[in-house]
């Protein structure tokens, strides 16, 4: 079924992946195509409970908990990409906000490249190399090819600590200079690097 992707699914057929198996009397597909009818499309599906797809389905507990959390994720997807869409980067607070709720638990060092458009506003964002040490040594061209296959006008490097300690290192010093200035022949702007440690952080731009 998903040899040619998901995303070239009917929603019956998407339903039915996460249905697994029919009843007795019907197949899975025919269950979900059932469901589908009824209710019209995906979203107003989604405003079921969990009871509500076990009675309308005639499914088990466990299934319905499955199709529930499917739309729970559709939902949390769709509402976190409009918030990221409409939120414009203008100072380091901005990037702290959104990534310190993302990060500040991470047990290992992360390194990522946020995309923005020439409005500052994320297109994306990427995660380039994970690790227990030293995450944060990259090499500008794994940075820049990320954000030229996105189209970025401008980008935010940052990266992680673990162990709760802001303070940058001569290493993560040297690395922002290096992206700011392979920036500048690329003509992509290094709008920030930034550590984030815990509930706290640490702009480098200011640094070098």
């Amino acid at each position: 079924m998903l040899i040619k992707g998901a995303q070239n699914l009917s929603d019956a057929e998407l339903i039915a992946i996460l249905l697994r198996t029919g009843t007795k009397g019907k197949s899975v597909i025919e269950i979900a195509q059932e469901f589908i009818n009824k209710h019209g499309n995906l979203a107003i599906a989604a405003t079921n409970s969990v009871e509500s797809f076990i009675k309308n389905l005639g499914i088990g507990k466990d299934k319905a908990a499955t199709l529930a959390a499917a739309f729970e994720i559709g939902r949390r997807i769709e509402s976190q990409s409009k918030w990221f869409s409409d939120k414009k980067i203008t100072t380091p607070a901005d990037v702290a906000e959104i990534f310190i709720p993302l990060l500040r638990d991470e047990v290992k060092e992360k390194f990522i490249v946020v995309c923005l458009n020439s409005a500052n506003k994320i297109i994306k964002y990427e995660v380039i190399s994970v690790g227990n040490l030293n995450s944060s040594i990259v090499h500008p061209r794994e940075v820049f090819k990320v954000a030229i296959e996105n189209n970025s006008a401008n980008i935010i490097v940052l990266h992680n600590h673990p162990s709760g300690n802001p303070e940058p290192s001569k290493e993560d010093i040297r690395i922002t200079g290096k992206l700011v200035e392979a920036g500048k022949i690329m003509d992509i702007n290094v709008f920030d690097h930034l550590i984030i440690a815990g509930n706290s952080y640490r702009s480098l731009i200011s640094e070098i």
